[in-house]
Protein backbone atom coordinates (compact mmCIF):
# COMPACT_ATOMS: atom_id res chain seq x y z
CA UNK A 1 0.00 0.00 0.00
CA UNK A 2 2.66 2.56 -1.06
CA UNK A 3 1.25 5.52 0.91
CA UNK A 4 0.07 3.62 4.02
CA UNK A 5 1.99 1.80 6.75
CA UNK A 6 0.23 -1.13 8.42
CA UNK A 7 1.32 -1.68 12.03
CA UNK A 8 0.62 -5.06 13.64
CA UNK A 9 0.81 -5.60 17.41
CA UNK A 10 1.95 -8.97 18.77
CA UNK A 11 0.42 -8.52 22.23
CA UNK A 12 -2.85 -6.74 21.59
CA UNK A 13 -4.83 -8.92 23.98
CA UNK A 14 -8.51 -8.90 23.00
CA UNK A 15 -7.95 -6.27 20.31
CA UNK A 16 -7.12 -2.61 19.91
CA UNK A 17 -9.05 0.44 21.14
CA UNK A 18 -8.63 4.14 21.84
CA UNK A 19 -9.40 6.17 24.92
CA UNK A 20 -12.47 7.61 23.22
CA UNK A 21 -13.64 4.32 21.72
CA UNK A 22 -13.25 5.78 18.23
CA UNK A 23 -11.28 3.97 15.49
CA UNK A 24 -9.16 7.09 14.90
CA UNK A 25 -5.79 6.92 16.69
CA UNK A 26 -3.57 9.88 17.65
CA UNK A 27 0.16 10.04 18.30
CA UNK A 28 1.54 8.53 15.07
CA UNK A 29 4.16 10.22 12.90
CA UNK A 30 5.51 9.25 9.47
CA UNK A 31 8.67 10.12 7.56
CA UNK A 32 9.75 9.62 3.99
CA UNK A 33 13.25 9.25 2.61
CA UNK A 34 13.95 12.86 3.69
CA UNK A 35 13.74 11.68 7.34
CA UNK A 36 11.37 14.50 8.31
CA UNK A 37 8.59 13.31 10.57
CA UNK A 38 5.08 14.77 10.33
CA UNK A 39 1.91 14.00 12.27
CA UNK A 40 -0.08 11.29 10.53
CA UNK A 41 -3.63 10.03 10.37
CA UNK A 42 -4.19 6.58 11.81
CA UNK A 43 -7.14 4.22 12.15
CA UNK A 44 -7.70 0.86 13.82
CA UNK A 45 -8.51 -1.81 11.25
CA UNK A 46 -9.16 -5.08 13.00
CA UNK A 47 -6.06 -6.08 14.96
CA UNK A 48 -3.78 -3.55 13.28
CA UNK A 49 -3.40 0.18 12.69
CA UNK A 50 -3.24 1.85 9.26
CA UNK A 51 -1.09 5.02 9.25
CA UNK A 52 -0.89 7.57 6.41
CA UNK A 53 -0.27 11.23 5.62
CA UNK A 54 -0.87 13.26 2.48
CA UNK A 55 2.46 14.95 3.23
CA UNK A 56 4.38 11.63 3.03
CA UNK A 57 3.46 9.81 -0.19
CA UNK A 58 6.10 7.08 0.30
CA UNK A 59 6.63 6.49 4.05
CA UNK A 60 9.76 4.67 5.19
CA UNK A 61 9.48 5.07 8.98
CA UNK A 62 6.77 5.36 11.64
CA UNK A 63 6.84 6.49 15.26
CA UNK A 64 4.18 6.28 17.95
CA UNK A 65 4.10 8.40 21.13
CA UNK A 66 7.70 9.38 20.48
CA UNK A 67 8.01 12.32 22.86
CA UNK A 68 8.93 13.07 26.47
CA UNK A 69 5.26 13.50 27.33
CA UNK A 70 3.18 11.82 24.62
CA UNK A 71 -0.15 13.52 25.42
CA UNK A 72 -1.57 12.64 21.99
CA UNK A 73 -1.06 8.90 22.52
CA UNK A 74 -4.39 7.13 22.91
CA UNK A 75 -3.90 3.55 21.70
CA UNK A 76 -4.77 0.73 24.11
CA UNK A 77 -5.66 -2.91 24.00
CA UNK A 78 -9.18 -3.98 25.04
CA UNK A 79 -7.87 -4.73 28.53
CA UNK A 80 -7.02 -0.97 28.78
CA UNK A 81 -3.23 -1.40 28.75
CA UNK A 82 -1.57 1.40 26.75
CA UNK A 83 0.58 0.73 23.71
CA UNK A 84 4.23 1.49 24.44
CA UNK A 85 6.02 4.21 22.48
CA UNK A 86 8.01 2.83 19.56
CA UNK A 87 9.88 3.75 16.41
CA UNK A 88 10.86 1.80 13.31
CA UNK A 89 13.79 4.03 12.34
CA UNK A 90 17.33 4.07 13.75
CA UNK A 91 18.24 7.62 12.67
Amino acid sequence: LGDTVIVRFANAGGGLATRSGDERVHGFELAGADRKFVWADARIEGGRVAVWSGRVPHPVAVRYAWANNPDRADLYNRERLPAAPFRTDRW
